[in-house]
């Protein structure tokens, strides 16, 4: 054990010094010395999650006092204060939110907990656990918890995170069982439905409901499958036909048939129509190989499906999206597609949550045009904070053709630059006079 003694306060450039000689040191040692410097690194990474937790809440009051001070209302004193915390730890502002909460929740009501992480002795994800687990207990209850569990070094040494699950809900039990009713009802209020990418072009839909509910869904779509099976005649497999149940009677389509709704897939020409490679872009999912977007484009012409083909715009070299075809007579709808398209999800740096609003990133308000150039596709989370008072924004154009890029300014005057995505429609032909051509159109354009 290695004790320092304090005597000034810790600042960044501290900090990083430590990080450039993690960075530069040199990692050759035999295994025992090895193990040692793992089990200190992880309780560097403890420490530093304590410490993030302490500073966070400092900032947290610091801003609010701030406020407070000038005589703003309640409402507005921590607002978007999630969001900068989110920006500083690289996180979307949902996250910065959950660290900011658990900041508050260890520094104020479990003292004991942010000891046992400032010695190393539990992790960020375990604490969590256990802040979640007395989310809704009052601060006398939680503070008990937290001293029953955490006082003693020894009572959670060596234990599991589903251990740690399993004594603080027993204890929270024990102490008020009405709250795990309150807490099982707030939870249900937040059932809801989403999807994530999974590799090879698939992806994950989730419903999150009560555990009956749960169990029903599944053991009707099993029974269901299983009469399918005893029937005969049908080459799919159980996880085959349940799945393919999911999507007929959500839609109320078929599956062979297709998606019922609009769905985006962005590819070059030539793959669409030469058997070019350059992967395609399905928008809501991601980037999928080229022979992937062919064969959907081909099931949707084989099906009854209705298929549109929209021409967009981009510069051959940087995959800047510079205008999309529409026959749409309102300017708005074209331009929202638009954004949509080229910035695919929210632009704000490390928050890839979906698309809700097209923000001016100059407010309209104070002479923004209602443009491509000024516009960014944003969540409703980073809006909302963006609107709050000190922040700023700025769109950015390095050079002709560059992908659109903004900057974003914090309260405090840090900035964080975003860059569209290159769209999956950059072809250099193979004549250079093509290509000689075909850039001077797009540079004629843009000047």
């Amino acid at each position: 054990m290695v004790t320092a003694v304090q005597d000034s306060p810790l600042t960044s450039d501290e900090v990083l010094r430590f990080v450039a000689r993690l960075q530069a040191s040199d990692v050759a040692v035999d295994a025992a010395a090895g193990i040692d410097l793992i089990s200190a690194l992880e309780t560097v990474k403890c420490v530093s999650v304590a410490t993030q937790a302490v500073v966070t809440d400092a900032v947290a009051t610091a801003i609010s006092a701030e406020r407070k001070e000038l005589g703003k209302p309640k409402a507005q004193w921590r607002s978007g204060i999630a969001s900068q915390i989110g920006l500083a730890r690289r996180e979307s502002p949902n996250r910065g939110g959950t660290h900011l909460g658990l900041a508050r929740a260890l520094v104020h009501e479990m003292p004991h907990t942010l000891a046992r992480l400032k010695a190393g002795e539990l992790n960020e994800w375990r604490v969590m656990i256990l802040a979640r687990e007395t989310a809704c207990l009052t601060v006398d209850d939680r503070r008990t918890i937290d001293e029953r569990l955490c006082a003693d070094p020894a009572t959670l040494a060596g234990a599991g995170d589903r251990t740690i699950e399993g004594r603080a809900r027993a204890i929270a039990n024990e102490l008020d069982a009405a709250s795990q009713v309150k807490r099982r009802a707030k939870a249900y209020a937040a059932r809801r439905t989403s999807t994530r990418p999974a590799p090879e072009s698939m992806g994950f839909f989730t419903a999150l409901t009560s555990m009956e509910k749960t169990v029903c869904m599944w053991a009707t779509l099993r029974r269901d499958a299983d009469t399918i099976i005893n029937a005969g005649g049908d080459t799919r497999t159980r996880d085959q036909i349940m799945a393919d149940l999911v999507f007929e009677r959500i839609t109320g389509t078929s599956a062979a048939q297709g998606p019922p709704v609009t769905v985006d897939i962005v590819l070059s020409d030539s793959t669409l129509l030469a058997g070019g490679d350059t992967s395609a872009y399905l928008h809501g999912y991601g980037d999928i190989p080229s022979d992937v977007a062919r064969q959907l484009i081909r099931d949707t012409l084989d099906s009854e499906t209705h298929i549109a083909l929209r021409r967009l715009y981009a510069h051959p070299k940087s995959g800047a999206l510079t205008a999309v075809e529409s026959t749409s007579r309102g300017f708005p709808t074209a331009l929202g597609r638009l954004i949509d398209l080229r910035d695919r999800t929210c632009r704000t740096p490390w928050c890839d949550a979906p698309i809700r609003h097209h923000d001016h990133i100059r407010p309209h308000t104070a002479g923004g045009k209602t443009s491509a150039e000024n516009g960014a596709g944003l969540c409703a989370a980073c809006n909302y904070a963006k609107e709050g008072e000190g922040w700023t924004a700025e769109a950015l154009r390095d050079k002709r053709n560059a992908r659109h890029r903004y900057r974003l300014i914090s309260p405090t005057g840090h900035t964080y630059d975003s860059s569209a995505p290159p769209m999956p429609v950059v072809e250099l032909y193979s004549s250079q006079i093509e290509n000689v051509m075909i850039t001077g159109l797009f540079d004629d354009d843009a000047a």
